[in-house]
């Protein structure tokens, strides 16, 4: 069964395997692995973004993102949307932003929306969809119960990344690692104090936004720390990445936020090197303390962690990777959901279980 699925970013995120944003690097998993499998795949997006199926572009990002820009930027999309339904014979609609309710589409066609964020980051609206043939997913088991108890989760589906674009082999170098978007929640500040306190380097890989807290964020508690060897590497493409993670001592992710899932953590596994961690959120499912990283709880406990790293083993990292963060399984499980969802299984066995109720 061939399919036709629309993938639907968040409106103010470019799609690609070099961004930042979690959920933009699996939408972009996705995506090569519908078209590799021989499937259509569609992706609403903004422009700029690279895609290996047909791209559907918004217009480009402004340099200030504020409300103003937020808005004209759903705007689009819901318009973007609304026009891809009616071009396209579509299987199966695939959410994937934090906003998703402001261009839910109407009736008519599957709809799957992947919670990528914490539940609470949601609107309460999520839980209450009336909307028919309309399914929630959530990327780890901390997330699925950390969402209100009647929420209808249809499945939990675990992030993957693509294990051929990360290898171990590399040396390792005398500096620990932070990637990913440079904002408050992600605490690279804490890192930086506990990479100072552990007499060693700390390379930061990523993107401030022009979100205005970010550019604070940026301005305030990174740049000031940026000393004791400390470096802003700004955004790296693929293959500078793969370099970085295998090269590193550790990387570290002191993450303020409940993180509900982790590709940074799965790609350094996959380049045989350890992950030092905050425990919280779904990091505990990740992470096999004092075997592929360790979990800590301040940044004295960060900073002694990055000390004791070299007692692990590269080679039990990767095996991790590659027994649990497989894109390929992944995105199998996708694939069957839009196989259940577009066959109308799903809605099929709703209404055998209504009629199975008791009166």
């Amino acid at each position: 069964m061939r399919l036709t699925v629309l993938n639907v970013s968040y409106p103010l995120a470019q799609v690609s395997f070099g961004t930042p944003g979690g959920a933009e690097q699996v939408l972009a998993t996705i995506d090569q692995a519908l078209v590799e499998a021989g499937h259509r795949s569609l992706v609403l997006a903004p422009e700029g973004s690279r895609c290996s199926g047909l791209l559907l572009p918004t217009t480009a990002l402004p340099s200030k993102l504020d409300d103003a820009a937020r808005h004209d930027l759903q705007e689009q999309h819901h318009d973007a949307l609304e026009r891809a339904l009616a071009k396209f014979q579509v299987d199966v609609v695939h959410l994937h932003g934090l906003d998703f309710l402001g261009y839910l589409p109407d009736p008519g066609v599957p709809v799957i929306a992947t919670l990528h964020l914490p539940p609470n980051w949601y609107p309460a609206e999520i839980f209450h969809i009336e909307r028919p043939q309309t399914y929630l997913v959530c990327v780890s088991e901390s997330q699925a119960q950390a969402c209100p108890p009647h929420a209808v989760v249809e499945r939990v589906i675990q992030n993957g990344v693509p294990l051929d674009r990360f290898r171990s082999g590399r040396a390792k170098g005398s500096y620990v690692l932070g990637l990913g978007r440079v904002c408050p929640e992600k605490g690279f500040d804490r890192a930086m104090d506990a990479a100072s306190a552990a007499g060693v380097p700390f390379f930061l890989a990523g993107t401030a936004f022009g979100y205005p807290a970010h550019l604070e964020y940026f301005d305030q508690e990174i740049r000031p720390r940026l000393k004791d060897g400390h470096r802003f590497l700004g955004q790296v493409g693929l293959r500078r990445k793969q370099h970085l993670l295998a090269g590193a001592k550790c990387v570290l992710i002191p993450s303020m936020a409940p993180e509900t899932s982790s590709l940074v953590a799965m790609e350094a596994m996959a380049c045989g090197t350890p992950v030092v961690a905050f425990s919280s959120g779904a990091l505990p499912e990740l992470i096999d303390h004092g075997r592929t990283g360790f979990l800590v709880h301040d940044v004295k406990e960060m900073a002694e962690a990055i000390q004791a790293v070299d007692t692990l083993d590269p080679a039990t990292c990767r095996r991790e990777a590659e027994n649990r963060f497989s894109a390929d399984r992944m995105f199998e499980q996708y694939l069957q959901l839009y196989r259940d969802v577009a066959g109308g299984k799903l809605e099929n066995r709703k209404e055998r279980e209504l009629c199975t109720l008791p009166s």
